[in-house]
């Protein structure tokens, strides 16, 4: 099978705009905006939610029923279905504009749901194979020789021998797709839940297509030869600059030194550049900490690394002053490397992006008056990784923190340093200093190795020495890397029956479900969430938190009563006044709130709403974010673009 590159068609800036109703986009002209009072079909037994197709491969677009083609439509592109007649239906790519035509029941497919599949990064797993059938699928789940069966499967399909044997149509890409970054749909057509014969553990069967956004886009082939631009790697130190962390940094500035004086000078020197934050605590609470958060010096490529270790070694000098509270605000930190650091470098980004993080505290959670942010650990997870950016905790467990402490920090941490199927996050037990310049010596050293790896050259640990995770994240990065240089996309143009999960490790997650979510959507589900959590806020009684469900029925009626909000007015719960996010494969919060539930305790209100105050922060960042957006046809309106949002962050 042949792979060919699907881009973004537009990327644009967020600008303020009046909420309209939901759309998805077809790649090709758009009609002109012009008022219309007609509306798509709607889905049977919804009010908010419209009728929808994917066409099939040479799909027509007719002037009229039996009438003259206008045009080819690209194969499994959505259309929103505006009229049936017989075996036609009068179709377009947006719901506020006027149908571009008709095109024959026969060449389109249903799509019950806006959901779709993002590869995973296969480093740690094998590639996986799509069936015509879900019965074959099943048939190599349950087979008693998987493992020979599936690499004879996987050797067939890749050297284009297979010919259907066994019902497999496509197999994964070698190099790995960043949905965030290269916007490709893969549509999931129908989906069923199993075990896996292997352990048990569910899996979701999932039939996808895979969709380019302009056919007639010129192909980008496969690389065959050196990579034009060199692998390098960024790493960015966030460190705890409060009063007990002075010899820590000054360990952290031996480490780093000691291995910048092996690789300077050489081609690898010039391949691992470094930038450093320092953070502290609430400035208006003690005035005398200086600053919240400040970057030391910038990531940046540079031939003479000197200032980055005299920036660690100016960060010895501590804050002279006790922060408020054990906990430091660390995810403010975070959050700055993430957001501030220039990955970017122009138009030419580091291949391999990492955040090290260096504290003796836990993270403030975001309810703590002292903290910067309302984001959670988990949500900065998430974007972080949405941006190929993995998050490092080392954690100095000294006496002074406690077991409680510990114990909290571990599990925040654990949270916010995950990335694909591993985490990184390094605790250091009674807060030792040899221990610790180990560990801060292993990691750095290890992170240079992916550039030796990458180079065809020997590293400097061996697997047993870096760690199993870690050698399979310099796999996953290289994988990345790879797709990147050489255009590597999503199977063109396929369907077929494949599992989220590993079909020979099932606790290896391979195709994420998303759901391809409109700035408009994405609008409405803050507005409502906001508005819930305002109101789940004020509570301050028994007899408050009986009245809630009505308030928010309250709440769900007003929004309804604007058109520009996709909200259902009818709905007799929470979770069905965003009718979008019913039938998904994904129990939210929001859906299971019902009344008895939400008045028992308030032990089970206060995490509900404290998770979904996190969710609307990351929300919000989305919206204002223009890179995370996408136009799938000319002329779209700003809020139908598009981003494939994962499924733990719905409300």
């Amino acid at each position: 099978m042949r792979f060919s590159m699907i881009r973004p068609r537009v990327r644009a800036g967020l600008r303020v705009m009046a909420l309209v109703t939901v759309a998805l986009g077809l790649g090709g002209a758009g009609g002109p905006a012009m008022a219309q009072d007609v509306r798509p079909m709607l889905v049977e037994g919804k009010s908010t939610v419209y009728q929808r197709v994917l066409t099939r491969p040479g799909a027509k677009l007719y002037s009229m029923p039996n009438g003259p083609v206008e045009d080819m439509i690209p194969a499994f592109q959505p259309l929103y279905v505006f009229e049936r007649r017989g075996e036609w239906i009068s179709a377009g790519p947006s719901s506020t504009r006027v149908p571009q035509g008709w095109v024959k029941q026969d060449e389109v497919l249903p799509w019950k749901q806006n959901i779709v599949g993002a590869f995973t990064n296969s480093a740690g797993r094998k590639r996986q194979l799509f069936f015509d059938t879900d019965a074959n699928l099943m048939q190599l789940m349950s087979d008693e020789r998987l493992t020979a069966t599936q690499d004879r499967m996987l050797a067939e399909a890749s050297a284009g021998i297979s010919e259907g044997k066994g019902g497999v149509v496509a197999v994964e890409p070698e190099e790995f797709v960043n949905i965030r970054d290269n916007l490709y749909i893969m549509p999931i057509l129908d989906f069923r839940q199993e075990l896996s014969p292997i352990n048990y553990d569910t899996v979701l069967m999932m039939e996808l297509a895979s969709v380019p956004l302009k056919v007639s886009a010129p192909q980008v082939q496969q690389a065959t030869g050196p990579a034009s631009d060199p692998f390098d790697v960024g790493i960015v130190f966030v460190l705890d600059t409060t009063k007990s962390m002075d010899r820590y940094i000054a360990r952290t500035q031996k480490s780093l030194a000691n291995v910048i004086a092996r690789i300077e000078g050489t081609d690898i020197g010039d391949l691992v550049n470094f930038g450093v934050w320092g953070f502290r605590d609430n400035v208006d609470a003690a005035p005398g900490l200086e600053y919240r958060t400040k970057e030391l010096v910038p990531l940046t490529r540079r031939d003479d690394q000197t200032p980055v270790l005299d920036a660690i070694g100016q960060a010895t000098n501590v804050a002279t002053v006790s922060s408020p509270g054990f906990n430091e605000d660390s995810l403010a930190g975070v959050e700055d490397a993430i957001d501030k650091s220039d990955w970017a470098q122009g138009d030419n980004p580091f291949n391999a992006r990492y955040v090290i993080l260096v504290t003796d505290a836990g993270p403030k959670d975001p309810r703590d008056p002292n903290a910067r942010s309302q984001i959670g650990a988990a949500e900065l997870q998430l974007d972080a990784e949405g941006r190929q950016i993995v998050v490092m905790t080392l954690h100095l467990e000294t006496d002074a923190g406690g077991s409680a402490n510990h114990s909290y920090a571990a599990d925040q941490y654990r949270a916010l340093s995950r990335f694909g199927n591993g985490t990184f996050y390094f605790p250091i037990e009674n807060g030792s200093e040899e221990a610790f310049e180990d560990v801060v010596t292993r990691l750095v050293t290890a992170l240079t190795d992916h550039v030796h790896v990458a180079r065809g050259e020997a590293s400097s640990l061996t697997e047993e020495e870096a760690g199993e995770e870690l050698v399979e994240l310099g796999r996953a990065m290289r994988l990345a890397y790879l797709g990147d240089q050489s255009g590597t996309a999503a199977p063109d143009v396929i369907r077929g029956w494949v599992s989220n999960r590993a079909v020979e490790n099932p606790r290896r997650l391979a195709i994420e479900p998303r759901l391809l979510v409109t700035k408009n959507e994405l609008a409405t589900m803050a507005d409502l969430v906001r508005a819930l959590v305002q109101a789940a806020e004020s509570i301050s009684s028994s007899e408050d938190a009986v009245n809630f469900l009505s308030d928010a029925r309250e709440i769900i009626a007003r929004m309804a009563q604007d058109p520009k909000m996709l909200v259902d007015a009818g709905a007799t719960d929470l979770g069905g006044a965003l009718e979008f996010l019913e039938d998904l494969p994904y129990q939210s919060q929001l859906m299971q709130m019902t009344e008895q539930r939400w008045t028992q305790s308030a032990m089970f209100r206060k995490p509900v709403t404290d998770t979904l105050s996190q969710k609307l922060t990351q929300y919000m960042k989305w919206l204002r974010d223009p890179t995370v957006w996408t136009a799938l046809w000319d002329d779209s309106p700003d809020g139908e673009y598009v981003f494939a949002m994962p499924f733990d962050i719905l409300p």
